[in-house]
């Protein structure tokens, strides 16, 4: 079979492996769809730990091809999407239900092989089904919004409450949903695409605002902004360090600031501690998606969430490695490779 290899730093291959074999409690999965995800670029620029050789891609879906020994839940021909990050379930951190800051958390397409491939293995217990009718390239999107989830859950939005969200890519994209799904009554997305502020305003935005276009702290924020005072709950999905410095500042008193971009490693930014006390900003961040998988995959396949409008190409894996290793074309959501 054919598989993407991110072989060492700034080094993919398009590879004939081996079609993997499931072991125990395993699932051999036929690729239907993987998406590109900023982290795969990361790794490859060596930005983001990660274990080469390895096959990259971590946000698939496909159909089960074989099972390995013990498998009960899962037969050939079913539609599933797999949650990449394995716990180990004996550390600390996993004994007191944080399986994402697993100390020996495995991630399929960062430390063992993953989705650009025609086959992938998982573990049964990383596998949640699909409607046997969904388009596949849906399904891509799970881990991705199970992420947002995760997020969404640590600001505790309430009914009625106003969010600014940081960025249009997809994680903000998602994260408006989310957020009107949560009760937000006003959420407000900053971008300088006009594209996608257009599109966060048909998925449920109620404001869109372009920050190259003046002061958008003033814009939200201020006596004449959209909310004067700031807003309940910040989302940071640019994943860049200006929109981390920028977020405290667009939070009303008492509000909640929730990083969900992903920055290369070794970023640092400057906060004023002064004014995260005296304004009692709650300032955190969220790692990955624990027990979100399933309320993904339930989401997506109920229409919840709208992810369709979020595809913005489909390659094959031949033009898989250009995908990764290039800079996101401008206005790109989502590039999904179909092997």
């Amino acid at each position: 079979m054919r598989a993407i290899r991110l072989e060492g730093l700034r080094e993919l291959a398009l590879r004939e492996v081996a079609v993997p074999a499931p072991g125990p409690g395993e699932l051999l999965v036929k690729v239907a769809a993987c998406g590109v995800c900023g982290t795969d670029r990361h790794l490859f620029l060596g930005e983001f730990p990660s274990r080469p050789p390895v096959t990259l891609g971590h946000e698939f879906a496909g159909r089960v091809e074989a099972v390995g020994e013990g498998v009960f839940d899962f037969a050939p021909g079913m539609l599933v999407t797999g949650d990449p990050n394995i716990a180990c379930g004996r550390c600390p951190e996993c004994r007191r239900g944080r399986v994402n800051l697993c100390r020996n958390l495995q991630a399929i397409g960062i430390h063992r092989d993953g989705g650009f491939a025609d086959y992938v293995c998982l573990p049964e217990t990383q596998a949640h089904r699909l409607p046997d009718g969904l388009d596949p390239v849906l399904g891509a999107f799970c881990e991705p919004l199970a992420c947002c989830i995760h997020g969404i859950d640590m600001a505790e939005i309430r009914s009625g409450d106003c969010v600014v969200v940081l960025g249009g890519g997809l994680i903000g994209l998602l994260a408006v949903q989310l957020a009107r799904l949560a009760g937000a009554s006003r959420v407000v997305l900053v971008t300088r695409s006009a594209a996608k502020r257009d599109l966060a305003l048909r998925l449920g935005a109620t404001d869109a605002i372009d920050p190259s276009s003046g002061d958008t702290n003033a814009a939200i924020c201020g006596e004449s902004g959209l909310l004067p005072g700031g807003a309940d709950v910040v989302i940071e999905a640019a994943g860049v360090p200006e929109t981390v410095e920028q977020a405290p500042r667009l939070a009303c008193r008492g509000g909640t600031v929730v990083v969900l971009g992903v920055l290369p490693q070794g970023k640092k930014v400057s906060v004023e501690p002064f004014d995260l006390l005296f304004r009692e900003i709650r300032l955190l961040s969220s790692f990955v998606n624990p027990f979100t998988h399933a309320r993904a995959a339930h989401l997506i396949a109920s229409g919840q969430i709208s992810v369709e409008p979020l595809v913005s190409r489909r390659v094959g894996l031949d033009e898989g490695i250009a995908a990764i290793a290039g800079a996101a074309p401008a206005g790109e959501i989502r590039t999904i490779v179909v092997p």
